[in-house]
């Protein structure tokens, strides 16, 4: 079975939607979402559950423009990784470029981009890991947002020369007042932009803070893999969490933005229960720590997540049929000998 993954929401959207006079509660209800979703310090979803918010959302607002006024408050108010990305570039091309990178880090939505022979450049959206097309109004509201980094960056009202949607919203007025162009049904949802709106310098240029940024941005995109598994995402989270004592599931199930319930499914659909991908990643961090470190097995049981060390000292006969001292005598290398 796939694995689904996973995206991070932009915190904005529980004030873009108190901003809108759109009532949280009622729209996670709507979604089928826990009530408690976007009070998380890490909001994640499945594509499904993407789409399901936006519906629900949508279905609240009351003049159906939810893509254009919810694009104007999030870009206004918070900067999520791939406007970050996009708006420390010297200019539109590049951000393009960066945004083809790292936008999937929070929705699920590739861009492909195509330079023409005259150096315009269309980018191109594909959404991922949906059984059916994106709502118009979704897809409509990536347009839009793509547009609007173009003009933030240049604090001009630039346009794109093209626009092109294959399902296009009922009501197009307001998307095409908002680009400024006519958006025409055709084979892709895409954006095209001259070489002229592509070269303007982007005032919000910043190499220096980017050079800052781009390395986390590159290790969040390296943990987004399209075949990671819930228990290699369960691995991850405990990995970065143990040392400080965070091991049981409503810990790593709120790190992930799920329910517990929701996970343990999951896992259980890996045919893996969460004790054991918990005993594995304990086993490992034993190993390393008895092999490559000098610290008291005490600590090492803290370390691990365990409130005592005799419960460390069990399990670890249990993995190995070792006591952790007989172990560590046998595979200890010091530090400075490697």
């Amino acid at each position: 079975m796939s694995a689904e993954r996973d995206y991070r929401l932009a915190p904005v959207w529980r004030a873009a939607m108190a901003d809108l006079g759109i009532n949280p509660a009622d729209v996670l209800r709507l979604a089928g979402l826990p009530e408690d979703l976007l009070t998380q310090a890490e909001i994640r979803c499945t594509a499904a559950e993407f789409v399901a918010l936006w519906r629900a959302a949508e279905s609240q607002f009351p003049d159906g423009e939810l893509a254009v006024e919810g694009v104007k408050l999030a870009a206004a108010e918070t900067f999520t990784p791939e406007l970050f990305a996009a708006l420390c570039s010297p200019t539109l091309d590049v951000a393009l470029d960066r945004l083809a990178l790292y936008k999937q880090l929070c929705a699920p939505v590739r861009i492909d981009l195509v330079r023409h022979p005259d150096e315009s450049r269309t980018a191109t959206l594909h959404w991922i890991d949906l059984d059916n097309p994106a709502p118009p109004s979704m897809a409509a509201m990536e347009l839009i947002f793509i547009s609007r980094v173009a003009r933030m960056g240049t604090r001009r009202k630039v346009s794109p020369i093209r626009a092109e949607m294959t399902l296009p919203p009922e009501r197009l007025g307001p998307y095409e007042e908002y680009l400024g162009i006519e958006v025409s049904t055709g084979s892709s949802t895409a954006l095209t932009f001259s070489s002229d709106v592509l070269h303007a310098p982007f005032l919000t240029s910043s190499e220096s803070l980017w050079s800052v940024f781009e390395p986390e941005l590159r290790r969040r995109m390296a943990s987004l893999q399209t075949d990671s598994s819930t228990a290699e995402r369960v691995r991850a989270v405990l990995l970065e969490s143990l040392p400080g004592g965070r091991a049981n599931i409503a810990d790593v199930s709120r790190r992930l933005g799920v329910s517990a319930r929701t996970l343990q499914r999951r896992l259980r659909a890996e045919d893996v229960s969460f004790n054991a991908v918990l005993a594995e990643v304990r086993e490992k961090l034993a190993r390393h720590y008895l092999a490559k470190t000098d610290l008291p097995c005490n600590e090492i049981a803290f370390l691990l997540g365990y409130e005592e060390p005799n419960s460390f000292f069990r399990a670890f006969q249990g993995w190995t049929g070792q006591s952790p001292q007989r172990h560590r005598k046998s595979v200890f290398v010091p530090e400075a000998m490697h």
